[in-house]
């Protein structure tokens, strides 16, 4: 059962142990970049696992329960042992595809879920050194600095964010939401790695995102961090978004009810 709110004192620990975990696998990141990567796949044979992805969950790990001992971690790479009611929730190495390319388009995603609920979520990419982080009811911020969501409310004045999964079935199903997207919007981008996609939904430089099939580690840290920015998170049919929903729509909140109708995702996830 949830038991309410964490404690400012508490949650900034927590923070301050998310961000030292960051800039920790963001090292690991940077040491490898252009190395001998050791890459191998998993779910398909374009789902990429480098020895960095490996190697800063590890890090990753190592830092948050040596800290906190009674919580656990699930993550991309070594799942989840156990259960509690703090629960880490980690994408050591989001843009792995990007990153195995030399594609200067990748970070570290770190959030905190207590009692079913995020606290907190931290972004960090290495190559510009940007720090996305939010707190649960404190804001959110790049570099220490507030952010807020963009203004936007005409579709054809705003550039959106998508992804496509390593799944054939969810990129057929997505192919016509992207159609649709590149008929009603003035421009669509594919970045590839949703955890950034969502930090800049965040600060304004995009106006929305949408994609499917997403797993918590790729987007628990964004969705708290767009939220705290004053944006707007839901599901395919306006509903707030919960971890592992098929299809993820973010926005400035202005622009939501818009993009909902260009994009149509009803059909998709029925």
């Amino acid at each position: 059962m949830p038991q309410g709110p964490v404690s400012p004192p508490l949650l900034r620990s927590y923070l301050d142990t998310a961000i030292r975990a960051a800039h920790e696998a963001a090292r690991i990141q940077l040491w490898h970049l252009g190395g001998d990567l050791k890459i191998a796949t998993k779910s398909t044979d374009i789902d990429l696992v480098t020895r960095a992805d490996k190697e800063c969950e590890a890090r990753i790990r190592e830092i948050v329960l040596g800290a906190y001992p009674d919580h656990v971690v699930l993550g991309e790479e070594q799942g989840q042992d156990g259960d509690a009611r703090e629960r880490w929730i980690v994408d050591p190495l989001d843009g792995t595809v990007n990153y195995a390319h030399g594609f200067p388009f990748f970070c570290v995603s770190i959030a905190l879920e207590v009692d079913g609920q995020v606290r907190l979520g931290v972004v960090y990419d290495p190559l510009r050194d940007e720090l996305f982080s939010a707190t649960e009811g404190g804001g959110a911020t790049l570099n220490g600095r507030p952010v807020v969501v963009s203004t936007q409310s005409e579709p054809r004045r705003a550039m959106v964010g998508t992804g496509f999964s390593y799944s054939e079935s969810a990129v057929r199903r997505n192919l016509p939401v992207f159609a649709r997207a590149l008929a009603g919007l003035q421009s669509v981008r594919r970045p590839g790695a949703a955890a950034l996609d969502l930090s800049y939904v965040a600060c304004g430089r995009i106006d929305g995102f949408w994609e499917l099939d997403l797993n918590p580690w790729d987007v628990a840290a964004g969705v708290l961090i767009i939220r705290e920015a004053g944006g707007t998170v839901t599901g395919a049919a306006g509903a707030p978004y919960r971890l592992g929903e098929v299809a993820l729509v973010a926005s400035n909140g202005h622009l939501h009810g818009k993009l909902l109708d260009i994009l149509a995702l009803g059909e998709v996830v029925a």
